[in-house]
């Protein structure tokens, strides 16, 4: 059996490049007493996506958040986009999710400012989310809304301080929707910078924030240790509690990993040790009853072969064991004499 299969909890940090990033995040946050950034890529698609109720509530509490209505049931999907054309790249996506009656969404977390053109990213992954619905005989009228949402640490749109930047399909000049199917919206969470040092030093409350808004002073500054207090007051949200037992979980389920591979490492190693010593002790009985078996020829004035030597001496080890009373399965194994040759010649 694996190690990385010895309980279920392990479902986290089994082979795949995303649990090899996500053992080494646990590990260096474990060591240097720095909480997890949910701002890293493995551990908001963990925290999200980890199986558990508190990770799903947290994915429906979060999207309700950004789109502004409830959401009902959420389930994260297949991350692959499947290309128009065979050469066409596939792009894997955070947390690609269906929701509700068919709805569905992509939430992209970008720790860093990137060389791809977001903007374009974004346009062509809410197009493919929204081609992917097409199905022969499939009337236009049923299509359903995608989303695609960015959570930006970084100023996508510096001349501007709306937040979040929400775009649809308008007129040039009268700015009227072209279709309700399509919304992008890009949350850069730096803008909320002067909220967050005006709510730490008791000038702004949280009370009266809008719920989205709440989620990304979170996910941006749940590692801050000078925005302990604030962080700990978001965790009075129902959704953002759940997202913080979510990935509290990741470490919980990281150190049980560790305990239940050293014990199962031991185990092995303790099973190792006992078959190298009963290898040695056969190895030297064999040893032993040959010289033994070969003086006794010398001196009855015959040849003994080396087999004959070493099964004599075997079968002595097995009386003896016999008379010590150990199981003949037992004695079999440790001898190398099969079962049937014990009960004959250890009466």
């Amino acid at each position: 059996m694996a190690f990385f299969h010895i309980y279920k909890g392990m479902k986290l940090f089994q082979r795949s490049r995303q649990s090899k990033e996500l053992k080494r995040l646990v590990k260096a946050n474990a060591e240097s007493g720095q909480p997890l950034s949910v701002m890293e890529d493995a551990v908001f698609k963990t925290m999200l996506n980890a199986g558990t109720e508190d990770s799903n509530i947290a994915l429906r509490r979060l999207l309700s958040a950004c789109i502004g209505r409830e959401v009902r049931s959420a389930q994260v999907v297949n991350n692959d986009l499947i290309p128009a054309h065979l050469a066409g790249k596939a792009p894997r996506l955070d947390v690609n999710i269906i929701f509700n009656d068919g709805e569905s969404a992509n939430l992209e977390m970008q720790i860093e400012r990137s060389d791809d053109d977001l903007k374009t990213r974004a346009a062509i992954i809410a197009a493919m989310l929204l081609a992917g619905q097409s199905k022969r005989g499939k009337d236009y009228r049923d299509t359903k809304r995608v989303y695609q949402i960015f959570f930006l640490n970084c100023e996508l749109f510096p001349e501007s301080t709306v937040f979040p930047r929400r775009y649809h399909f308008r007129e040039a000049k009268e700015h009227d929707i072209l279709t309700e199917t399509v919304e992008i919206i890009f949350y850069e969470m730096p803008k909320l910078e002067h909220k967050v040092q005006e709510i730490l030093v008791g000038k702004m409350d949280l009370d009266g924030l809008p719920e989205d808004e709440k989620w990304c002073m979170y996910m941006k500054w749940r590692h801050e240790r000078h925005a302990a207090k604030l962080v700990e007051q978001l965790r009075q949200e129902e959704g953002i509690m759940r997202a913080e037992n979510s990935v509290n979980g990741i470490t919980r389920d990281y150190l049980k990993y560790m305990r239940e591979m050293a014990k199962e490492k031991a185990r092995l190693d303790r099973g190792q040790m006992i078959y190298n010593l009963k290898k040695k002790a056969r190895e030297e009985g064999h040893a032993e009853g040959h010289a033994e078996g070969l003086a006794e020829g010398i001196a009855l004035g015959k040849v003994v072969s080396l087999a004959e030597g070493q099964s004599q001496k075997a079968i002595e080890i097995a009386r003896r064991m016999k008379v010590l009373g150990r199981p003949v399965d037992e004695i079999a194994e440790f001898t190398g004499l099969s079962v049937e040759t014990i009960e004959k010649e250890c009466q």
